[in-house]
């Protein structure tokens, strides 16, 4: 069977950068990351400063549950077309864009300290609108990229998401020292405009192959051939592999901002030094783990980049222990968006790409990168309290730990010696 992403051994010059449907990646993929970051570090920064505690911030992440199940509803996005003017991709990218911008920006407006429940609403629906997004972005640029840019792809796509991070991060908290809340939370949604701009300006991706003729062919057809292209035991393993891979890196970041607050950093230190050089650093990790990629092949990508983002929870540890240094602050920071959010992130996404059928993209991306998300969602809940037991510097070790399990899958999910 061909599968999708699987030749990354295309051009590899940079004119593959600078067409416009890599251009449309590069938008979507902010407008993709921009609702996660706000929830991950702009809200959170909110609700610190209004009083919670540790414990009840870690329990937060249980709310942006839609991250992990968005496949249960990426069936009913790939057999319907909701605005048919735009299409069937296009369509359903308007809709929550702009439900985005109008969710985002009021959130804002609420008081955690009276309204927390309201607030713990507004953040499913962010959370539930941004999923949604996310499966039709997904989607869109499997279809709109031919197999010769998929590796690329992963890189653009890749850089623009974490990129989409420093507006709510950086920005935001800079903003949020001088202006009211509210005020914060309409500036970060109205970056979710030039996505919507670029949806409404874009081409419609032809059809690949017949699309389902109802919703059962929809549901069942995915998950039957992802089982039965080489079994169960193969399936299981991918599963496992995809829910392991960045589960350290992503306990080791699930409550960074609590952390470099409790060290004793501002909210404009923190946006200053640690985020603004996060944003190139990860930029950088993007592009040079993209055009790696490429040279190394998918599996060997794995290795290489899951040893450096493991490494890079060990920055967190140093940090722990040296107290609030802004210097080492932004060369920690820096590392580990270079690490884990530019080359792990790229490897993973093409990891993926290559593991989904080109006939059922939008559902078994969507089932892929939703298992991905179980860390961050179920997982980071416990932080909180991991931290309350261990204290930073011994939950940071434990972090690097746990990278461990998915690197010695490797030599079956993607052994050293197979290029690909």
């Amino acid at each position: 069977m061909a599968q999708a992403g699987a030749n990354l051994q295309g051009p590899s010059g940079w004119r593959a950068y600078f067409n416009a449907r890599v251009l449309a990646v590069l938008f979507l993929g902010f407008s993709s990351g921009l609702p996660l970051y706000t929830l991950l570090y702009l809200t959170q920064a909110w609700l610190a400063k209004s009083g919670l505690g540790l414990k009840e911030l870690g329990l937060f992440a249980v709310v942006m549950f839609p991250y992990t199940f968005k496949f249960l509803w990426a069936p009913f996005m790939d057999r319907y077309t909701l605005w048919r003017a735009l299409g069937r991709r296009r369509g359903w990218m308007a809709l929550t864009q702009l439900a985005l911008f109008l969710c985002m920006g009021a959130m804002g407006m609420l008081d955690p300290r009276e309204q927390l429940a309201l607030v713990a609403a507004a953040v499913v629906a962010v959370a539930f609108l941004s999923a949604s997004q996310d499966v039709v972005i997904d989607a869109y640029r499997r279809e709109i990229l031919s197999d010769s840019e998929q590796g690329l792809g992963a890189a653009v796509i890749v850089n623009a998401y974490k990129a989409a991070s420093l507006v709510p991060s950086a920005i935001g908290l800079v903003l949020a020292d001088t202006l009211p809340w509210a005020t914060v939370f309409w500036i970060v949604a109205a970056f979710m405009l030039p996505g919507l701009a670029c949806t409404l300006l874009a081409k419609e991706p032809a059809v690949y192959g017949e699309p389902p003729r109802n919703l059962q062919q929809a549901i069942i057809l995915p998950f039957r051939e992802f089982i039965e292209r080489d079994g169960w035991r193969k399936a299981l393993l991918i599963v496992g592999f995809i829910l392991l891979y960045k589960i350290g890196d992503s306990m080791a970041t699930a409550l960074s901002t609590k952390f470099f607050l409790d060290l004793g950093f501002s909210t404009k230190q923190i946006g200053l030094a640690a985020n603004a050089t996060g944003l190139w650093a990860s930029l950088a990790g993007g592009i040079v783990g993209g055009v790696w990629m490429v040279k190394l092949g998918i599996n060997r990508a794995l290795w290489v980049f899951g040893v450096l983002q493991a490494l890079a929870i060990l920055g967190f540890a140093w940090l722990a222990k040296a107290g609030p240094d802004t210097t080492l602050l932004a060369a920690v920071f820096g590392f580990e968006a270079f690490a884990s959010l530019g080359l792990g992130s790229a490897a993973l996404v093409a990891f993926i790409s290559r593991s989904t059928d080109p006939r059922y993209t939008a559902t078994q991306y969507a089932l892929f990168s939703s298992l991905a998300a179980v860390p961050r969602t179920f997982i980071n809940a416990s932080v909180g309290f991991v931290v309350s037991q261990t204290g930073w510097f011994n939950f940071f070790i434990l972090c690097f730990l746990l990278a461990a399990p998915a690197m010695m899958m490797l030599p079956k999910i993607a052994p050293w010696n197979s290029r690909q």
